[in-house]
């Protein structure tokens, strides 16, 4: 089958948004992975004119820092981008986890209460009928298989993202993190590195394009994802950008990426 295949904007600061989308679409892309912050976006309706007029829907939007974070300007500032991301009628809505504790190693407990708040999250966001997302990552507060198996224990309605490269990184088998997870999943991102070394602990890799050094066997996951009955968006993450590079500059690079996972079988 072909999936829906999504572009991730994560590297976007301050983009004129009509030409970089417009470059996503000759691209190929379905549409748009958006990190970008309300007070740049403006209203969704807005934005959503804007994407409509192009044929590039927003899939995802994310939220800014983690549901654990108690602070209420935080919680807030969080809500009205669950707010926007139910007015433009994304896909889901991806947050990852926060930092790991100061001066001692992260407990049971605080993955346990990560969980919880995550899941408070979830419940504001089904008033809209709009799903919650969990991105794994590296470096952050859940940053082993251990502790991701843990959280995933203790988050009842929130759901997953798996990007199968943070996986990998850990020692998980991608392929077998999407059967194992396949319950919990709702987005799928694909990234690539060259290289990886460690820095005190920290994972420090070099992020190429999805293909352009095949870390993983990317080919192997679409067989997984229809096995599993997997059918909505796959998002691919562009590497390193070069210096002084733009939103429109990087979307027009970007149809490498996306010919390589249509050949791929996404």
């Amino acid at each position: 089958m072909a999936f829906k295949l999504g572009y991730c904007a994560l590297r976007w600061k301050n983009p004129d948004l009509e030409p970089a989308l417009e470059a996503l679409k000759e691209a190929g892309w379905d549409g748009w992975e958006c990190r970008l912050p309300l007070d740049w976006l403006g209203p969704a309706g807005r934005v959503r004119k804007i994407c409509d007029a192009i044929d590039m829907p927003m899939a995802v939007y994310t939220a800014q820092g983690s549901p654990e974070i108690p602070d209420r300007e935080h919680q807030e500032r969080n809500k009205r981008r669950i707010d926007f991301a139910a007015e433009m009628g994304v896909d889901c809505f991806m947050y990852m986890s926060g930092r790991k504790p100061e001066g001692r190693p992260v407990n049971e407990d605080d993955i346990k209460k990560a969980a919880a708040a995550a899941d408070d999250w979830a419940d504001y966001a089904a008033q809209y009928d709009l799903e919650l997302s969990y991105h794994i990552h590296t470096n952050l507060m859940v940053d082993s298989v251990d502790d991701w198996k843990l959280y995933m224990q203790n988050l009842h309605k929130a759901k997953l993202c798996i990007d199968v490269s943070h996986a990998h990184l850990w020692g998980y088998d991608a392929a077998e993190s999407l059967r194992d997870f396949k319950d919990q999943l709702n987005y799928v991102h694909l990234q690539d590195y060259s290289s990886n070394t460690m820095e005190d602990g920290r994972y420090v890799p070099d992020w190429v394009a999805v293909g352009e050094a095949e870390a993983l066997d990317f080919p192997s996951f679409p067989g997984v994802l229809e096995d599993i009955g997997y059918n909505r968006w796959v998002t691919g993450c562009p590497g390193a950008p070069p210096e002084g590079d733009d939103p429109v500059s990087e979307a027009k690079r970007s149809g490498k990426m996306y010919e390589y996972m249509r050949g791929a079988g996404y």
